[in-house]
């Protein structure tokens, strides 16, 4: 993505390496600004109620008609857990309690970072919202495996319903490979 123009002055931006640097970057003519532009932060969460997992199926692009689990972009002035706990009321209207750490998951080929967090399932009130088509809660051995929206998410829940039965742990996993096909469409297809 070209930053062509700057955000604080207007002036027409031209690639170079700043001092000190060691990546291209957007500056100003004018101003000198340097425009970095750095990974999104997505943060979400697995819940579970008796066993099972809160899956919701997406209503909006991209991997519109996919399953996955409540998450989306973090919003500025908000922490990652409660970002995943707002995400999962946008997505589900679910609430949730005993919120805590999953994993993190490096997306480079799309620069995102995932912060995927745990959590039980307070209530049992939840239901379809506009970013959802479907929600509901899914046995392990029905997960659809076949239809989940993002490599990180399949990862995320192979590991997930691995240590339901052992003891869950906190892990950093980077995800390679393409993001075509089966596996996506929409923003990372070329």
């Amino acid at each position: 993505m070209n930053v062509k123009f700057c955000q604080y002055c207007g002036a027409k931006t031209e690639k170079k390496i700043p001092k000190g640097d060691d990546h291209l970057r957007d500056i100003c003519t004018q101003c000198k600004a340097i425009h970095y532009q750095n990974p999104k932060i997505i943060t979400g969460v697995i819940v579970e109620h008796a066993g099972k997992i809160l899956l919701a199926k997406r209503a909006i692009e991209p991997r519109y008609g996919t399953w996955t689990v409540p998450a989306g972009f973090m919003e500025l002035e908000e922490t990652a857990q409660a970002g995943a706990a707002r995400e999962c009321y946008e997505e589900t209207e679910a609430k949730i309690k005993n919120i805590e750490l999953f994993g993190v998951y490096n997306t480079t080929v799309n620069s995102q970072v995932y912060t995927l967090f745990r959590a039980e399932l307070d209530g049992l009130h939840f239901t379809e919202t506009v970013e959802s088509l479907e929600v509901k809660l899914v046995d392990p051995k029905d997960i659809p495996w076949d239809d989940l929206a993002f490599p990180c998410i399949e990862s995320a829940l192979e590991r997930y319903v691995k240590e339901m039965k052992t003891g869950f742990t906190v892990q950093l996993e980077d995800i390679h490979g393409s993001f075509k096909g089966a596996r996506s469409t929409g923003y990372y297809d070329s």
